[in-house]
């Protein structure tokens, strides 16, 4: 674990979106930094692409999350 200096702007938006999306500012920070490193060892992919192959990795069906 360590110490990340940001922006106070780009804090900001982590705290509203980690809201939003129910994790804590760090998780929310975490996963943007996550989600940017693999867009940028993987340009082609899609956001979405990225997600569903984060799913996949992790077992998660997801036709088993799908609305009906």
């Amino acid at each position: 674990m360590g110490i990340v200096k940001i922006d106070e702007d780009l804090h900001e938006e982590a705290r509203r979106a980690s809201t939003v999306m129910c994790r804590s500012i760090n998780a929310q920070a975490e996963f943007w930094m996550k989600i940017g490193m693999l867009a940028e060892a993987n340009p082609t992919l899609s956001f979405n692409d990225i997600v569903k192959m984060q799913f996949a990795a992790a077992n998660v069906r997801l036709a088993d999350l799908a609305v009906a």
